[in-house]
């Protein structure tokens, strides 16, 4: 048996944040080999002019798009009630238990947007226990 052979690049989980009930999101694991994929692609060389030597500068607009992408396939249960405490929004004319529907770019408005979101987002993605082999479906739950 080799190690080697037993290595999964990718895994995902639906895990239920904490605090807002009904609210999942199907999370990708991201392994330390990816991430430091994700920073390359994300990162650009530039000249300190203080320095005169080359620095590297990460863009961390492009970052947050591309980690969204790579760790977040899906969601269900966020309400425009759940929405609002995660972030400022316009509830105006809105019912409150309409659902936001899950999009690449709903996505990453609200892991720019959210700090709450994106610090348990990056708990989540690196814990590998959100990742052990549950039965096909479980929503796994995160502590506070």
């Amino acid at each position: 048996m080799q190690l080697k052979n037993l290595i999964i690049d990718s895994k995902s989980a639906w895990v239920e944040f904490p605090g807002l009930k009904g609210f999942s999101v199907e999370v990708v694991n991201l392994s330390r080999k990816e991430l430091q994929n994700l920073r390359k692609r994300c990162t650009t060389q530039k000249l300190d002019r203080k320095t005169r030597q080359m620095e590297e500068v990460l863009d961390e607009e492009k970052f947050v798009e591309y980690f969204t992408e790579s760790t977040i396939k899906n969601w269900k249960g966020l309400t425009l009630e759940h929405l609002e405490t995660l972030i400022l929004i316009d509830t105006t004319d809105q019912a409150l238990d309409t659902e936001l529907p899950f999009s690449e770019d709903n996505a990453q408005i609200l892991v720019a947007q959210s700090t709450e979101f994106d610090n348990w987002l990056n708990e989540v993605v690196f814990d590998l226990d959100n990742f052990r082999t549950p039965t096909e479906g479980d929503i796994l739950e995160t502590s506070d």
